[in-house]
């Protein structure tokens, strides 16, 4: 027998489905846009119902709680309703009541929606877990009109199950995730009144099966070392084991709080923040040729099978073409140079692991254009109401992402590699009885 789906249940699954059909990502965050209105509007309706009715949807009126009032009725199916939005004309569900003993009017549909820019932050909110219960009514009485003006009961029926999802997320325990790859990236947003744009930290990785896993999300007052180091701290508090390298830019409190919590993992500094640095202390005549000089110094194109071989040897041919770098633009652009050596052996680590994935573990711009979309999205209410929403919208969205994401190949010769890093970096061998050492060579000298 076909199973009964519900409208809300229905338009969670298209979103969650357009995620992974591969289409390009910013078709799929303008389809999300009208989809997320489709889903606070009819979220909102379906709460209207329950309250009307006194009882959730296949609820007996007998097991409704005994301080709720109860009316006679059943609903009936639904009915199809256009309305305008700013992301276009879309079509609800409407729900039918049968048998009820006073006729059901929606107040979301007492003078219809109209174009408005409220409308287009109803849809952004609609990503948002967290917003409060006043901020939402505020938000709805905007886009839908006076006479729309919901309960708070019914809009904290609304928020409640998103401010769930969320709170479970960031609160899940991390002991069964083993990551290769971890990358570490930030991005800016206004959400508190008057203060300057403030980071939002995200850690997502690669698991030793070649899985692709979002991690972690937390809002910050800055990219210190503390509060990176806090945001890592939590993660391994939840159970989270050091991986075998981590990804990130080369901003310092990033690069210490790192140092500091995987003092046994590699790192490595992203060639594109890296890049950005170097072109912006060159002239605009000389910014093509000095790119494609930066980017033949990572080339490995023409190289033989020996040569290859990811590790030292590996290493150190790169860092001779970083020294041949230098001494081309050294002269004309000394600043440029100076940045590129500050700290470059970070610059090469990447080619200590598997060639296949070298491309994918040389930068930590993984999620950047998601971060982007999220910003582009921002725009249209200016700043967030609060930490939490902002927090919130960016999760969701990467949420719903991180399920398209690729994953890595893991060739056996890629896995040997990784297995062999694994030994000497998180599992080196001990050696027997150390603290005897000095004595057993004691005795063999006086002998």
């Amino acid at each position: 027998m076909t199973r009964r789906v519900s409208p809300i249940q229905a338009i969670r699954a298209e979103i969650d489905t357009l995620f992974t059909d591969g289409r390009d990502l910013v078709e799929v965050l303008e389809d999300v846009a009208r989809l997320g209105a489709r889903l606070i509007i009819q979220t909102a309706v379906e709460a209207e119902v329950d309250a009307f009715l006194g009882r959730a949807r296949y609820q007996r009126a007998t097991a409704a709680g005994e301080e709720t009032m109860v009316r006679p009725g059943y609903r009936n199916g639904h009915c199809p309703t256009t309305i305008k939005t700013t992301s276009g004309p879309i079509t609800i569900a409407r729900p039918k009541l049968r048998g009820t003993t006073e006729a059901f009017a929606s107040r979301l549909f007492g003078t219809g929606v109209t174009r408005t820019h409220a409308l287009e932050t109803l849809v952004i909110a609609s990503f948002v877990r967290g917003l409060s219960v006043r901020d939402v009514e505020a938000t709805l009485a905007d886009a839908l009109g006076p006479e729309a003006a919901l309960s708070k009961s019914t809009v904290s029926a609304i928020c409640q199950a998103i401010v769930t999802e969320y709170d479970t997320w960031c609160r899940r325990d991390l002991t069964g995730i083993e990551l290769d790859y971890l990358f570490l990236d930030a991005s800016h947003f206004k959400m508190h009144d008057g203060a300057r744009a403030e980071p939002v930290l995200a850690a997502w990785g690669i698991t030793t099966a070649g899985k692709p896993v979002f991690v972690g999300l937390a809002a910050a007052g800055s990219e210190s070392t503390d509060a990176w180091g806090d945001f890592l701290a939590d993660l391994v508090g939840r159970g989270l084991r050091p991986p075998l390298l981590v990804v990130s830019d080369g901003a310092p409190g990033l690069i210490s709080a790192v140092e500091q919590v995987f003092p046994a993992s590699l790192r490595q500094r992203c060639l594109v923040h890296r890049l950005r640095n170097i072109a912006a202390k060159v002239s605009s005549a000389d910014q093509a040729a000095v790119k494609a000089a930066y980017w033949s110094i990572f080339d490995l194109a023409g190289l033989d099978e020996a040569t290859l071989a990811p590790g030292q040897h590996l290493v150190e041919l790169i860092q001779v073409r970083i020294d041949a770098f230098a001494e081309m633009w050294g002269r004309p652009y000394p600043a440029a140079v100076k940045s590129l050596l500050t700290d470059r052996h970070s610059l090469t680590t990447y080619l200590r692991f598997p060639i296949e994935h070298h491309k994918r573990v040389r930068h930590s711009n993984f999620i950047e254009r998601t971060f982007g979309e999220t910003r582009r999205r921002v725009k249209v209410i200016g700043r967030f109401p609060g930490e939490t929403s902002c927090v919130s919208l960016v999760w969701a969205v990467l949420d719903r992402a991180s399920r398209g994401w690729r994953g890595f190949t893991m060739t056996p010769a890629g896995l040997r590699v990784l297995q062999d890093l694994r030994r000497a970096l998180l599992h080196p061998p001990t050696r027997l009885h150390p603290a005897d050492q000095p004595a057993l060579a004691a005795t063999v000298e006086a002998a």
